[in-house]
């Protein structure tokens, strides 16, 4: 009895371990990433902290700290539009957004520092994602790390919408404004729990940026895909008196759609 015990508590920790190895995503998923002139001038948004491949756990996300969009060379806060919705517990938030005219719209979300024990550290996951609104098919490969005050983000260098499954996906990790060479970015398909791994080390991929901060990543199937730039903050924050370590991500949401 003290034997299978002891298997079932070791068989629990290992279940932990995996799990805690998992990637934790910031969410932006738009209800469309193209708006065409036919298509409802309404774009619905989730926003939320979790584990996109399996579909959960869900973690908490506290009102973001900065949620808003930007056009061009302008920047505007969506804070107020934000409604929380409550999933297994924790807060998920949602908004809509009627669209006016024809331009690239990047929403961008800075969270609150989300603490995470089992790694003794907080996480930020700066986290953006575009929509093409009424085919201006521009702006979607301009930095807005600087009209938005953000610290890091993914540059795409491929379209980021109207993408096909099967597509390859490049993006330039951005930190302060500048190239980050050496960065590991995980990827994760949005699974919603419906899509089995053959291994735990499929669920999360990982690729490397080259020595301009460059990385590739070929879409192998339809639906949403998460790429997440890890790195450390310069400027750690205080819990219990002491220094903690912070993940800074940088976070890009694209959708992959099949060929009929």
């Amino acid at each position: 009895m003290k034997t299978s015990r002891l298997a079932m508590l070791m068989s629990l920790v290992f279940l932990c371990a995996a799990s805690m190895a998992w990637g934790h995503f910031g969410m932006i998923i738009p209800s469309n990433d193209v708006v065409g002139q036919d298509d409802k001038k309404e774009i619905g948004l989730l926003l939320q902290f979790t584990h996109p491949f399996e579909g959960g756990p869900q973690m908490q996300l506290e009102k973001p700290e900065r949620f808003g969009m930007v056009i061009g060379d302008t920047a505007k806060d969506l804070g107020d539009t934000l409604t929380e919705k409550k999933v297994d517990g924790k807060s998920t938030w949602e908004c809509n957004f009627k669209v006016t005219k024809p331009a690239d719209y990047i929403f961008f979300m800075v969270p609150q520092p989300y603490w995470e024990p089992a790694e003794d550290k907080y996480i930020v996951h700066v986290t953006k994602v575009i929509v093409d609104v009424l085919g201006a098919e521009e702006g979607w490969d301009k930095p807005i790390a600087q009209t938005a005050g953000l610290p890091a983000e993914i540059v795409p260098l491929t379209r980021p919408y109207s993408l096909y499954a099967g597509n390859i996906f490049t993006g330039q990790v951005q930190k302060d404004g500048k190239p980050v060479a050496g960065v590991e970015v995980e990827v994760e398909f949005w699974g919603k729990g419906k899509t089995k791994a053959p291994t735990d080390a499929h669920v999360t991929q990982v690729v490397k940026t080259d020595d301009n901060g460059y990385f590739s990543f070929v879409m192998p199937k339809a639906g949403w895909w998460g790429f997440a730039a890890l790195m450390e903050s310069e400027k750690p924050l205080q819990r219990d008196g002491k220094d903690k370590k912070v993940e800074l991500g940088a976070v890009l949401w694209v959708h992959a759609y099949p060929i009929e």
